[in-house]
């Protein structure tokens, strides 16, 4: 083989290899949250709303949408005036996060919303679909149970990651068939260091994000009972 050869080779084994090598980096990348990435997001959120009236750059969503899914940033109305492209790690961008709006009327602040566990709570409910009913186990609460997972076919109880701990959180079910992430692990731990009392009755979500990048996505409500745990809320 001449010499010629063996180069246009390597040359082509090289490319192959960062080709190879490139999107397995730009997927790490696309599953870390950067604040800096968050800051620039939210500088452009400023921008935008201050050039507008007080209009935000957000997605319409119906009333009946869960709050923490509510407000999704419309980087179509933010970019590139106000900032040149969606972070690498948005949703828009191929990445796991949903850039989200938390406390719209009087601070609107950037959050993430951690979509991995989007494709397991679809799965979970396709199967409840086929299955023609929920396969309740224990009730938790009013309206609000775990699952029979083995009913449903599954070998292994599927979880939710956690984006606040990195906890497996387990997912329960509604009388309404609708499936939903059990976050009382991360509240109750958040609970042990929270510095503002919250009481009985009251939606105590808010505690996990006050102090996070992240927003408790597809939950439930949740309250305190008289030892001050976090249990369900009754709606």
């Amino acid at each position: 083989m001449n010499w010629k050869v063996i180069c246009t080779l390597l040359i082509f084994t090289t490319l192959m290899l960062s080709g190879c090598m490139y999107p397995t980096e730009k997927l790490a990348e696309n599953q870390i949250p950067y604040t800096d990435q968050i800051q620039a997001v939210q500088q452009a959120v400023n921008s935008f709303k201050e050039d507008n009236g007080g209009i935000l750059p957000i997605k319409t969503r119906d009333a009946v949408t869960p709050i923490y899914q509510k407000y999704p940033i419309d980087f179509k109305k933010i970019a590139p005036k106000y900032l040149a492209e969606p972070p690498g790690n948005a949703f828009e961008s191929g990445g796991i996060f949903q850039y989200v709006l938390v406390d719209v009327e009087t601070n609107p602040t950037v959050k993430l919303l951690d979509l991995r566990m989007v494709d397991t709570i679809r799965d979970i409910k396709l199967r409840i679909k086929s299955n023609g009913y929920p396969p309740y186990k224990d009730k938790l609460a009013e309206n609000v149970y775990t699952i029979d997972f083995n009913e449903l076919g599954y070998k292994q109880e599927p979880y939710a990651i956690s984006p606040f701990s990195n906890q497996n959180l387990p997912l329960v079910v509604t009388t309404d068939a609708e499936v939903y992430v059990d976050y009382r692990q991360d509240l109750f731990q958040q609970l042990k260091k929270a510095v503002k009392p919250v009481k009985p009755g009251e939606d105590i979500r808010n505690i996990l994000v006050e102090d996070s990048m992240f927003v408790p996505a597809y939950s439930l409500p949740y309250t305190i009972d008289e030892n001050n745990e976090p249990v369900f809320l009754k709606q």
